[in-house]
């Protein structure tokens, strides 16, 4: 069952369906650039906004088998890039053995974090395997200021973050070309997310903002900054309904459909695979549990290299979160 309260889901339901509005866009790419693997839904924080409903109880995670599996696919298809996520994905406890095999591939790796997880001894080495093996980090940091971060990761995240991103930058990632051990490049994003029910601003100008704010308080670098609107799925989806927000945020959301932002949707050029190996065509989806329209596991992809990626996307009204003003995905606008 959908995460979502009944409450939620009639009001998602009150709005034209977002499916209607695709035209010839709602197929997937023949090819996909990204395996996105979200490893696990237990995360040491709890955020307002967190679509997936990550936090400290939750005990899924994604096995060595299903890791394997999805290894496998990459190699088998040449999928060029591979994005881990969660939760927190270093909770996992296969998380660094998928590292270094991802790596091995050759593809370019991602992972995400909330850097607030390296405080913990027994994760406190991860910057430097990262830099080892030339991941790119993608850290999430809500805002440059303080208490607005804060509010919506907890009490002392703000401060943890910046710590991490020291780290970083000590490591050489954000600082420029060569700049990483053996002269690698090492590359630093960080993710911005509005603090409540409000469309994020122009990306190239908050971009600007953050890393003159990070660089003159704090002497921090990074290289790109990804502008995400918050999905209405999960948690800050269920919240706004509690408070009689849903519609209005909705409203917004439809209001700012932009049609200009359909070729590039993420779900076009991504499969998405759960932590138990179902597949989805993005993590917004993993979240309403709206798996792909046939199905399937990746463990059938691997089973079978020459099955056909290409696919009708499954839509929700939550995708109109990724079509407002100058979209969004989990790289940030896409228009």
């Amino acid at each position: 069952m959908p995460r979502l309260s009944e409450e939620a889901l009639e009001v998602m339901n009150s709005f034209p369906p977002f499916s209607e509005r695709t035209g010839e866009w709602r197929y997937t790419e023949a090819d996909m650039g990204t395996l996105q693997m979200n490893i696990g839904l237990k995360c040491n924080l709890a955020c307002k906004h967190c679509h997936v409903e990550s936090s400290p109880a939750r005990t899924e995670a994604m096995s060595r088998k299903t890791m394997e599996e999805c290894l496998k696919v990459v190699r088998d298809r040449r999928i060029g890039t591979i994005d881990i996520t969660g939760g927190a994905p270093e909770l996992n406890p296969n998380y660094e053995w998928l590292i270094r095999e991802a790596a091995a591939t050759g593809a370019k790796v991602m992972t995400r974090s909330n850097l607030v997880v390296l405080e913990e001894a027994k994760y406190a080495h991860l910057p430097q395997l990262w830099a080892d093996l030339g991941v790119v980090v993608i850290a999430s940091l809500p805002h440059y200021v303080k208490k607005n971060t804060d509010k919506q990761r907890g009490e002392g995240a703000y401060d943890s973050v910046i710590e991490g991103l020291k780290k970083l930058n000590a490591l050489g990632y954000g600082m420029g070309e060569g700049a990483g051990p053996d002269g690698r490049t090492l590359e630093l994003d960080l993710v911005y997310n509005p603090g409540g029910a409000i469309l994020p601003g122009d990306q190239a100008g908050l971009e600007r903002d953050y890393k003159e704010r990070l660089a003159a308080d704090h002497g921090i670098r990074f290289d790109n900054l990804f502008a995400i609107a918050n999905n209405p799925n999960g948690r800050f989806g269920n919240r706004l309904a509690e408070t009689g927000r849903l519609e209005g945020y909705m409203g917004k959301l439809v209001g700012a459909f932009n049609e200009a932002t359909l070729p590039t949707m993420m779900c076009r050029t991504q499969l998405s695979v759960g932590w138990d190996g179902r597949l989805y065509d993005c993590d917004f989806n993993q979240a309403a549990e709206l798996t792909c329209v046939d199905g399937g596991t990746i463990a059938e992809l691997a089973a079978d290299p020459s099955a056909s990626l290409k696919r009708e996307i499954a839509f929700g009204n939550h995708c109109y979160g990724c079509t407002a003003g100058a979209g969004s995905s989990c790289g940030g606008a896409t228009a």
